[in-house]
């Protein structure tokens, strides 16, 4: 599996001073997305509603919402 596209504005377009350590979303080659945000998992997974789960291997982020709204047009409908 490898990286094949930034999805959305990059950090330092979104104004990050050093346009490295921000919130990111990445489009992988099998077509899945990668997700760079703030750990919440332990902040988060209390507040699941009844229907959510998710496995011990996963991890709940946050990503900022500029970061997905600028992603948005770039982010294909199937």
């Amino acid at each position: 599996m490898k990286i094949v596209r930034r999805v959305g504005a990059s950090p330092r377009e979104r104004g990050s001073a050093t346009g490295q350590t921000c919130p990111d979303i990445f489009e992988l080659s099998d077509g899945s997305f990668a997700v760079i945000g703030r750990e919440a998992t332990a902040e988060l997974d209390p507040e699941l509603p009844p229907d959510a789960a998710r496995a011990d291997y996963e991890r709940i982020v946050i990503i900022t919402r500029e970061t997905l709204v600028r992603a948005k047009p770039e982010i294909p409908d199937a």
